[in-house]
């Protein structure tokens, strides 16, 4: 065990039994809660642990184990316009906030974010402590309130840097989440009804994104994949929501034979699964990208212009970024009026990258097993 964590957790943090972690983003933020996750449990094992979540991003959940409980919720300083003026709502998330008994409140923020809003609910439900990260002055309604990250952090650090800053320890940085096994034997199931038995390598391709400004063309992608699929003799497994078949285009006409079709046909559970048995990943800076760091299987990703690399890009598992400087990076934008010139990549690049990266595995592999037997 690490040193740091044999000192107790200073009061009043260490009296917390009820914890509110707030991320109510998509699946992919709360993903990369999984490390913070694992911390408030190790320093507060007798704590339970209530995420609250967007409906999307409630799907997430089911891949981390340090969650006891989930509240989803749909907040209005969240809200691209959807939801309609209704002040009853907000009273009902207070209401169903003050219902929890929670002692504290971890308010998880990107850098562009602000705590506050969330903060002012947890004020108004009677939680005693919430912890934020703000540039801005909020006045009281957060008691604690962590020095502002660089903006260059990644979210994953940006995350761990707000517990850190009222007495949590940290013995693990990295993002991992955990496959229910249930969702492996079913995964399992899809395959062979669809003629890939167990062991047989496959690439995987999950040519899709929320936001149009992060969606490398479609075609394109089905061109690399068919491409790599004939280098490497491995079938390649198309995933994605049944809507995505709808903008598909030709896509699983151009693998012809070589697709798998698994579009529409999993659970979030059940793509994790086929992240972690794929030689390769082809995706785009979605939530795959970050299931492909925390399983720790090679990837390929499209990373357009719309954010900082830096900030969201896999940190544990190899793999390689593609895309094109432009002037307009970070755009945060969600439709691209430039034609996404930041993913004009010819499949071919996609190509070689992935045979490179394949290539780097298996030589890291080799010298792996190498030393293994050096040492036997």
């Amino acid at each position: 065990m690490n040193d740091s964590l044999a000192k107790p957790l200073a009061k009043p943090w260490a009296e917390a039994r009820r914890l509110l972690v707030m991320r109510l983003d998509n699946i992919g933020d709360v993903v990369m809660t999984a490390p913070v996750l694992r911390a408030l449990k190790e320093n507060l094992p007798e704590a339970s642990i209530t995420l609250m979540a967007s409906p999307g991003g409630s799907k997430a959940t089911t891949l981390l184990p340090w969650v006891d409980e989930v509240l989803t919720w749909r907040v209005l300083w969240q809200d691209l316009g959807s939801l309609p003026f209704d002040p009853a709502r907000e009273w009902e998330l207070v209401d169903t906030l003050r219902a929890g008994s929670y002692d504290a409140a971890v308010i998880l923020t990107s850098f562009k974010q602000t705590p506050h809003a969330a903060a002012y609910a947890c004020y108004l439900a009677g939680i005693p402590l919430r912890l934020g990260e703000s540039k801005e002055w909020g006045g009281g309604v957060l008691t604690h309130e962590a020095p502002p990250s660089p903006e260059e952090l990644h979210q994953v650090e940006r995350n761990l840097h707000l517990i850190e800053a009222v007495g949590f320890h940290i013995t693990d940085r990295s993002l991992s989440i955990r496959v229910p096994h249930q969702a492996r034997e079913s995964t399992a199931g899809l395959l062979e009804a669809r003629g890939v038995p167990a062991n047989t390598p496959y690439l995987l391709l999950n040519p899709w994104a929320s936001a149009q400004a992060r969606t490398y063309p479609v075609d394109r992608f089905a061109r690399a994949a068919h491409g790599l699929s004939i280098e490497t003799g491995w079938p390649v497994v198309v995933t994605g929501t049944e809507a995505d078949r709808e903008r598909g285009g030709g896509l699983l006409t151009i693998l012809g034979n070589r697709a798998v079709d698994l579009v529409g046909a999993t659970s979030l559970p059940e793509l994790a699964v086929l992240v972690e048995g794929a030689r390769l990943v082809l995706t785009n800076n979605t939530s795959t990208m970050h299931l492909l760091d925390a399983l720790r299987t090679p990837g390929v990703v499209l990373f357009s212009g719309t954010e900082l690399e830096e900030q969201w890009r896999p940190r544990h598992t190899p793999h390689r970024l593609l895309r094109r400087e432009t002037c307009c990076s970070p755009c945060y934008a969600f439709t691209c009026p430039y034609n996404l010139e930041c993913l004009d990549i010819p499949p071919e690049e996609v190509i070689q990258a992935g045979l490179s990266l394949l290539s780097e595995v298996d030589g890291q592999y080799a010298a792996a097993t190498r030393e293994e037997e050096s040492q036997a």
